[in-house]
């Protein structure tokens, strides 16, 4: 599913070189659920930027899904960044002023989806994370757990081949985090390929592998042996 070998992300001035990433190697397989931890300043978050397509390399390759994303144009990296990737962040990133079934359509919306097709997959996707009863409210109505579920629900419902999900859990209470890693479980346990990318423990604990970095270095590489596994409430059950 994701395959990288030799990515390096380096940042030159006149005076010095400074590298993000170096000779990084990581294999991905579909279906996998891996979590990418690391201090400030370690690299994850530019790692993150290259596996979104939101930044390029400065050397190494980048295999998504059978596509080399590191000899893509701007047009292919856009294209692949809606077609094959779903996206969660920490902020949620949702528009105020939809409702909810109006941001999981805005996807569907650049990729050309007819509106009833669209509609219909976004109340689907809405009714997956538990939220049927919700398709019509906006952000300010909904609680941070319910907002993040929106963005789930906005990030699976162009059947991405990856989620990426960028500190999913860093606004949320303790209650709303541990239900949103229950989705991310029943999501894995459904087959969705999940990078998930936190600075919580117990958070990369609900993974079944957890990548290290440091000082742009993989520095540890290892399956989860005592896994956490989440309860999510009665109202969210993914069919």
């Amino acid at each position: 599913m994701l395959n990288i070998e030799g990515l390096t992300k380096q940042y030159k001035t006149d005076e010095l070189e400074l590298f993000a990433l170096q000779n990084i190697n990581i294999h991905v397989a579909q279906g996998e659920f891996v979590a990418i931890v690391g201090p400030s300043g370690s690299g994850k978050s530019t790692f993150m930027n290259m596996l979104g397509c939101l930044d390029r390399p400065t050397s190494g390759s980048y295999v998504l899904d059978g596509i080399d994303v590191t000899q893509l144009k701007d047009s292919g990296l856009a294209q692949v960044r809606n077609q094959k990737i779903g996206f969660v962040f920490q902020s949620f990133h949702l528009l105020p002023r939809a409702t909810s079934l109006r941001n999981v359509e805005l996807p569907m919306m650049y990729a050309g989806v007819g509106m009833t097709e669209r509609k219909n997959r976004a109340k689907a996707a809405l009714q997956r994370v538990g939220l049927a009863q919700r398709m019509d409210h906006k952000p300010t109505q909904l609680s941070g757990g319910q907002r993040q579920r929106v963005a789930i629900a906005r990030a699976l419902v162009n059947q991405p081949a990856i989620l990426l999900a960028d500190e999913p859990t860093g606004n949320l209470d303790s209650r709303s985090s541990i239900e949103i890693m229950a989705i991310f479980q029943e999501l894995h346990a459904q087959g969705v390929t999940i990078l998930l990318v936190t600075h919580e423990a117990d958070i990369a604990q609900h993974a079944e592998r957890v990548i290290t970095f440091r000082d742009g270095h993989i520095i540890r590489d290892e399956r989860v042996e005592e896994r956490l596994f989440a309860t999510a409430s009665e109202e969210v059950i993914l069919t």
